[in-house]
């Protein structure tokens, strides 16, 4: 594998800090309701000191926006803004979520996170990534990615009226729909080749990622011990409902909290 060299992003957490929670990939929209008032439920009462969003908040984020014109975006809004009035919550973007603008996050009260971000916490490193950068094996997304993550591919699409920009997310989404019922697709895992790479180079322990829906702890080699959590997503209308966080203690505990009885 090419080595790829990567800026990090350090957050320093708080000593007062004695709880962190990893949420991701909710893929948030308007005709999931059960899935939003569990997460609604969960910003108001989680009692750790800081949230953080890994990616896919939202299903599509067509620009800032359309948080203005949307009832549902602003009921999500709301949530956000509430939540970080009683401690920190911090938003990396995703795949599907990318184009979420810093104007959005500042007017909510969130910290914004670049991918990927070192966190120094309870004596530790542990290295934050939505994921998909890290799913070598799929190098027809690798493309599109690199793509829509330029600067000036990004302008462009946001020049564009909201409207039309909503119409290209819909045809978008019906792609992917597409691609999911299909049997013989095969998805992408992040490489451990990748995921040790950046682990080394950031001088963390620990990767944490969302993106793959695929929630498991890898082992990534014991000299010095390394792993690999990967986030669960969250689908509470699923015939499988799924809604679960990643709460790390600063005593060094880790445990998955099912948010559905």
């Amino acid at each position: 594998m090419t080595e790829t060299v990567l800026p990090f992003q350090v957050f320093e957490a708080p000593e007062t800090w004695r709880t962190v929670d990893f949420i991701s990939d909710l893929h948030l929209q308007e005709k999931e309701t059960a899935t939003f008032e569990v997460w609604q439920a969960y910003m108001q009462n989680t009692t750790a000191d800081a949230v953080f969003i890994l990616g896919d908040l939202f299903e599509v984020w067509v620009g800032d926006d359309a948080a203005e014109q949307h009832t549902f975006l602003q009921r999500c809004t709301a949530v956000l803004k509430a939540c970080a009035t009683k401690r920190q919550v911090l938003f990396m973007r995703g795949n599907r979520d990318f184009l979420v603008g810093t104007a959005f996050l500042n007017a909510c009260n969130v910290i914004d996170l670049q991918d990927p971000t070192a966190l120094n916490f309870a004596s530790q490193k542990w290295l934050l990534s939505h994921g998909d950068a890290g799913c070598l094996g799929d190098t027809g997304y690798q493309a599109f990615r690199q793509m829509v993550r330029k600067p000036s591919w990004q302008n462009d699409f946001l020049a564009k009226p909201l409207t039309e920009r909503e119409h290209i997310a819909r045809q978008l989404r019906a792609q992917s729909e597409i691609l999911k019922k299909d049997s013989r697709a095969v998805y992408a895992d992040v490489a451990d080749e990748w995921s040790s790479q950046l682990l080394q180079q950031a001088g963390a322990t620990c990767l944490v990622h969302g993106h793959t829906h695929r929630p498991a702890l890898h082992s990534l080699g014991q000299d010095p011990p390394k792993q690999r959590y990967v986030l669960s997503d969250w689908d509470v209308a699923s015939a499988r409902p799924r809604a679960e966080v990643l709460r790390w203690h600063f005593e060094g505990q880790v445990e998955r909290i099912n948010l559905i009885s």
